[in-house]
This record gives C-alpha cells, sequence and structure tokens, in this order.
C-alpha cells in the first residue's frame, strides 16, 4: 500500500534495522505476496471483476497463514488495492467487468510471523496497445534500475533520481504525492521513497534496512486527483498508470529481493531473467 506523503510525515522517525532472522521472516510474508499475485494472475482475463479477485485473495491468503496486510488498515474495506486503467493506486475492488485491453494495477499486502510484505504488479487485460505496453516495460524497468541503487554507500535521493530520470527521459509523468516506504513490523516505516529526487540527498542506506520501493508512472501529467471515496487516485488527464512494486532488504551492503514476479510470469507463461541480479538465497545469509 502506497504511502500518500500529505497525510504521513515519516522521515524524522527513526529507521529500524532488521537482523537477517527477522529479514527471513519478511521473506516469508512477501513471498506469500508474491504467490498470491501469482494466483490472480492465472484468473485476470476480460470479463472478471475486481471483487471477486479479492475474495480469492482473501482466501488464499488466510489458507496460507497470513492475515491480509490491508484489510481494515486504516479503515480501508477489502484485500486488495485494484487500480485499473487511468487509476494510479488504492482502488476499492467492485463488480465492473474488466474489459480486453484493460491494465490493472493490483497492490497487496499480508501480514505474517509478524511482519508486513508489500508488493504490486500491473497487469495486461487481454491484448493491449503498442502505446501502453511501453509504458508497462519503461515503468518496470525504471523498478530495478531504482532497486540496483539501493546499496552501500548511497542514500534514498539515489534511488528516486535512478527511477525519475528514466521514465521522464522517456516522456512518462512521475507521480509526487505518492512514495514508497519502509517496511517491517508496520506497513510504513521510515524513510519515505520518493520516485523523484536528487542524488545524494535523503537517509543514508546501511545493512538491516527493507524498503518498498514503487515507481507509480503515468503515460502523461504526474498530476493526480484524490476521489471522494477517500482511496482512490487518479491521474488528472485520464490517461493510463502503471505501478510496480518490490519489498528489497539491504545485505551485506546490496539489495536482495524479498518478493519475486517469478509466480505471476509461471502463470503467465513468461520467461525473465530480470530478477537474477537481486535473488535471494537463504544459504547465503
Amino acid at each position: 500500500m502506497v504511502l500518500v506523503i500529505k497525510m504521513h510525515i515519516m522521515d524524522s522517525k527513526k529507521i529500524i534495522l532488521k537482523s537477517i532472522e527477522e529479514i527471513k521472516l519478511m521473506y516469508e510474508s512477501a513471498q506469500l505476496v508474491s504467490k498470491t499475485l501469482g494466483l490472480l494472475a492465472k484468473k485476470i482475463k476480460p470479463g472478471i471483476n475486481s471483487l471477486d479477485l479479492d475474495k480469492l485473495a482473501e482466501e488464499f491468503i488466510r489458507d496460507n497463514g497470513g492475515i491480509p496486510g490491508f484489510l481494515g488498515m486504516y479503515d480501508f474495506p477489502n484485500t486488495l488495492c485494484v487500480s485499473p486503467n487511468f487509476e494510479v493506486v488504492h482502488g476499492i475492488p467492485n463488480k465492473k467487468p474488466l474489459e480486453n485491453g484493460d491494465i490493472v494495477s493490483i497492490d497487496c499486502g499480508v501480514l505474517k510471523n509478524g511482519f508486513y510484505g508489500d508488493h504490486a504488479y500491473t497487469f495486461k487485460v487481454g491484448d493491449v496497445s503498442s502505446e501502453i505496453q511501453k509504458l508497462l516495460d519503461i515503468a518496470l524497468a525504471s523498478l530495478y534500475i531504482g532497486i540496483k541503487e539501493f546499496k552501500k554507500g548511497k542514500r534514498v535521493g539515489d534511488i528516486s533520481n535512478a527511477i525519475q530520470f528514466y521514465n521522464e527521459t522517456n516522456g512518462y509523468g512521475v507521480v509526487r504525492e505518492l512514495v514508497g516506504h519502509g517496511l517491517g513490523r508496520s506497513l510504513h516505516e521510515s524513510p519515505e521513497v520518493p520516485n523523484f529526487g536528487k542524488k545524494g540527498n535523503g537517509k543514508k542506506f546501511e545493512d538491516g534496512m527493507v524498503l518498498a520501493i514503487e515507481p507509480m508512472i503515468n503515460m502523461g501529467t504526474e498530476k493526480v486527483n484524490f476521489l471522494n471515496d477517500g482511496w482512490t487516485v487518479e491521474t488528472a488527464d485520464k490517461l493510463p498508470s502503471v505501478h510496480f512494486e518490490h519489498d528489497v532488504a539491504m545485505i551485506n551492503g546490496k539489495p536482495i529481493l524479498l518478493s519475486t514476479f517469478d509466480f505471476i510470469y509461471e502463470s503467465l507463461g513468461i520467461k525473465s531473467d530480470e530478477e537474477n541480479e537481486f535473488k535471494w538465497n537463504e544459504n547465503n545469509y
């Protein structure tokens, strides 16, 4: 679940570093979110509605020893945030069927072993246009460009600037009001992780930090509108928006993924090596 910076000021709070044993527990939480998204990937087709996806996700999470992390959080009414097309984040599941050519961003959280996992992916519904495919490709690539900056000697602004530069160079809008965040026993911990900023600014990275890095990228303007339901965020120009998120720990000075898109790719028959550089190997820690 994305942090709304105008609602939560967190950078003044102390960063909570995690031990290796705690990170291993967080890996289990993140992996359950990843498996949930993998399950949903099989179901996302024209005609499915987001409320049905929400019910599937809640049942799967509970059956696997987790608690839906978003349900009731800040009074959010559902397990999933489901945001189609020009909705940026925090869409509330409903009975409207998805249509061929749509995209839908699904953000899911799990509480397990006392720690949160928080993970998002933007799915295609059937066939999409080449313009939307490019937006998806660039935003996903920018996630890993940002993750590469999460290493010893760097700061939050290095992630922020890398994501911003790559997306804006390709002509896309980078949302300002919504940011990534630290993660742990609380869903939202310090530091805030914007997708825009200056190199060398912000908190310095240390081993034991865990971040939810999550580019929210718009085809058009970076400006957004907050709807009267208190949750849904839309692009101001009603052009499509995409959202990708990984949970990442710093171990031995480098970024290690706790979440994975592998379950999604397995469901969709996609082969990818994008995560290889950051793979978790429990035997190494």
